[in-house]
């Protein structure tokens, strides 16, 4: 009997098989109970799997909710921080503001007068009696940091604003600092990425090793590639699953410590950064570990 002829009357047999929802349970309960064989069989080695999936997730976890945090307090030190443009003597304040709110990216002007700075300056040191040397001074919001370099060149060519300032330096570290750490986060992605998928496929292929004999029975019997890889794929979700799980807890201490330093700065809270952060961990957890489970199948078992 050739092989194309014994091909065909196994694809007549199986197209008379009745299929109906008590053979899909079945069969899922199988896969389920092949899925928990596989954890058994692998005994201690799973704690090492799952604790050190865990701690890649816990790197990353942590690193990724510091960079949101960070990037609020860019955010709010972009919102808090002001330009301001130095009006000169003759200058006409109500057509000077009227000017700057057209600008694009401003958001508020506020007019300070030079007898007020004056003021406030002889409150903070002791200044000579002398006459008032200050300018009038306009306090200018911008919507982002970023935007602060356009509304000063765009300042720059108002006649009545003789200088401008602002705390570029400060700026400046803040986007570096937060450039340094949105790399390490992608970068660490990538580690985390390869580690798992490693870790996974090591564990895999001693699970294949273990039911080499009983793999090649089912396949002789013509059982499906399908039926014998997803208890494979099942058993890495479970690791990726489950060191996500152990991660999240050292993961909300580091929570924890943020919203302090977030309170004591009074910079508001992004709600939906920790949602974020868990649900990052838990993907990545369950995804990598599988894609890891399923790269090994295909290594070790070619199906």
């Amino acid at each position: 009997m050739t092989k194309n002829k014994a091909s065909t009357i196994k694809q007549r047999v199986k197209s008379h098989i009745p299929k109906d929802w008590m053979s899909e349970v079945r069969i899922t309960y199988r896969i389920i109970i092949e899925t928990i064989k596989g954890i058994v069989q692998t005994g201690l080695v799973n704690i090492a799997i799952i604790t050190t999936i865990a701690a890649i997730l816990t790197i990353f976890g942590s690193i990724f909710r510091v960079t949101l945090a960070l990037n609020s307090y860019v955010s709010s030190l972009g919102s808090a921080l002001e330009v301001s443009a130095y009006l000169t003597p003759k200058a006409d304040v109500n057509e000077t503001v009227n000017q700057i709110r057209d600008l694009e990216h401003v958001k508020k002007v506020s007019f300070i007068s030079k007898e007020t700075s004056w003021l406030e300056l002889k409150k903070e040191i002791d200044v000579p009696d002398i006459p008032n040397p200050l300018p009038n001074t306009l306090r200018i919001k911008v919507d982002n940091t970023k935007n602060i370099p356009t509304v000063i060149n765009s300042l720059k060519n108002i006649k009545n604003i003789e200088k401008t300032g602002y705390a570029n330096d400060l700026v400046q570290k803040f986007e570096m600092i937060y450039a340094i750490i949105n790399t390490t986060t992608v970068v660490f992605v990538i580690i985390v990425c390869i580690l798992t998928i490693a870790i996974i496929n090591s564990t895999i292929e001693l699970v294949i090793q273990s039911k080499k004999e009983e793999i090649e029975i089912m396949r002789l019997m013509g059982v499906s590639n399908w039926y014998i890889k997803t208890p494979l794929v099942l058993q890495g979700a479970i690791y990726g699953f489950l060191g996500a799980l152990i991660a999240i807890i050292p993961i909300d201490i580091v929570q924890n410590y943020i919203i302090k330093i977030h309170e004591f700065f009074m910079i508001p809270i992004n709600p939906m950064a920790q949602f974020a952060v868990l649900f990052s961990v838990l993907t990545l957890g369950v995804t990598f570990a599988s894609v890891g489970s399923f790269l090994s199948i295909k290594k070790h078992l070619q199906v």
